[in-house]
């Protein structure tokens, strides 16, 4: 096997009647045999028109099973995709396709009719082209091979512990876009792999959660960071624990619900750590006990990870062991070789996250190094002041960014976006940050709260802490509680 057309055709030949993917809602179900006929359909239409290797494909779907299909058929010919996240608007759009120089976007619309005629083909020889979220700036185009796929689902079925996968027994729910690494190269390579169903939702319902995970008779759950939080505000229904789920697989639950969620919902939340740069390359999973909940452990990487924490930011460095440090990893950024060499400079992978090492080895995310304020000469970790802010009662999201100071070099902002019933007021500023003050070190309390009707978040609920930034040069609707923060 060395595409991940060809992984997929094995196990359809091997295990046709069994189920390959699944929509919900429409509870439409695909198996692998039914699966491989349409697949092989769409690749003769492509064909037809002129497509073959050399080719970027744009696929700009929702989640629905045409984006999964269109995938194997444009891989079964050797062309590569380009996953669009379909609420992208003009500007965003005319950055990404200008340039990965797509041959075509396909789109709902485009779905039963003809192709254009291909233009003459490009260089692509890529399985892959993601971008990252650009939480941080322009995003940038990840090149992912055939390799970095397979890779990645072999690595998650090498896991084991906690997150053993079944030859042939597993259903796998997941609400992610398809436009994001874990969705399309992690979940669905380690299906195919295992000959597995996708149980693939358009999107994360929570009113519905527990009903189509039982109905889907889903035995994995994968998470976003929010999920968690979101659903234990959830009334308890019939549903909460007539599920068939093992285990949860995400990463960035808060860690103050992670026992809850346990408890209440009766599986374990394997968080995760790796990057689309990163692929099974690294990838670091806390499946074994202890696994420390409640601490953001990530756990102990793999024998065949080379981990190096920068001393004097925590930032994690990662590489393979062996001759080639690169391999599972991303081949490098599109037209970026510069950006690329910076990553990897001094033979050495640049995560951009600080972690820390526990005294048993295993990992404990603290943040991404961007997200760290430093104010006079004290690091801030941005996700431990949200995670204490988040429990205030009048507090409905909340993002912890860094805004100039002229004698701290930084201070610590909290943008917020208020629950209905709670009014806008320098009392409320006040509040909230005394709650901080009550739970963390007075420095880690924010010096100024701001009051925003929403928080500018990416597909996947990440805030874009870029666009915060702006604001905090410029801020409206703002308090400057500053003074009250004092060394007790």
């Amino acid at each position: 096997m060395t595409t991940v057309f060809s992984a997929f055709e094995q196990t359809a030949r091997a295990h046709g009647a069994r189920p390959f993917l699944q929509l919900l809602p429409e509870k439409l179900e695909l198996s692998y045999a039914a699966a491989l006929d349409r697949v092989t359909d769409i690749a003769a239409r492509y064909r037809a028109r002129g497509y073959r290797a050399g080719h970027r494909v744009a696929l700009r779907l929702e989640n629905r099973p045409e984006f999964l299909l269109h995938f194997l058929a444009l891989n079964s010919i050797g062309a590569s995709v380009v996953p669009i996240n379909p609420d992208y608007r003009s500007a965003e759009l005319e950055y990404i396709l200008g340039h990965c120089e797509a041959s075509l976007v396909v789109t709902r619309e485009m779905l039963d009719g003809d192709f254009p005629v291909a233009p003459k083909p490009g260089n692509a020889r890529e399985c892959a082209l993601l971008y990252t979220s650009g939480t941080t700036g322009k995003p940038k185009g990840c090149l992912l091979s055939n390799f970095y796929f397979l890779n990645v689902g072999r690595r998650y079925i090498a896991e084991g512990g906690l997150c053993a996968l079944r030859e042939g027994e597993e259903r796998l729910i997941t609400p992610l876009p398809l436009f994001h690494m874990n969705a399309l190269a992690v979940s669905t390579t380690a299906m195919i792999l295992t000959a597995g169903c996708v149980v693939q939702l358009d999107r994360f319902h929570p009113k519905t959660w527990w009903r189509d995970v039982a109905e889907s008779g889903a035995t994995i759950v994968h998470y976003l960071g929010v999920m968690p939080a979101v659903l234990l505000n959830l009334p308890e229904t019939s549903f909460d624990k007539a599920h068939c789920v093992r285990f949860g697989y995400g990463a960035n639950a808060n860690p103050a619900d992670h026992a809850a969620f346990e408890e209440r919902f009766g599986f374990p939340l394997i968080e995760a750590w790796a990057m689309t740069e990163t692929g099974g390359g690294a990838l670091i999973a806390a499946s074994r006990e202890p696994r420390h909940v409640g601490t953001r452990c990530i756990g102990r990487p793999p024998p065949t990870l080379e981990i190096l924490i920068d001393e004097e930011s925590g930032e994690l460095l990662v590489r393979q062991a062996g001759p080639d440090p690169r391999r599972g990893f991303f081949s490098g950024y599109l037209k970026d070789p510069e950006a690329t060499a910076a990553a990897w400079r001094d033979g050495w992978f640049h995560t951009g996250d600080v972690v820390r090492r526990g005294p048993d080895g295993a990992l404990h995310f603290v943040d991404r190094r961007k997200n760290i304020i430093r104010r006079a000469g004290e690091n801030i970790a941005a996700l431990e002041v949200e995670a204490a802010l988040a429990g205030h009662p009048a507090v409905g999201q909340v993002a912890v960014i860094a805004a100039p100071d002229p004698v701290r070099d930084e201070e610590v902002m909290a943008c917020v976006v208020l629950n209905q019933s709670n009014a806008v007021s320098r009392e409320t500023a006040i509040s909230i940050q005394n709650w901080c003050l009550e739970r963390l070190a007075y420095f880690k309390a924010p010096g100024y709260v701001a009051f925003l009707d929403s928080l500018p978040v990416t597909s996947t609920n990440k805030v874009q802490k870029a666009k915060l930034a702006d604001f905090a040069l410029h801020p409206t609707g703002c308090f400057d509680v500053r003074e009250r923060k004092r060394r007790p």
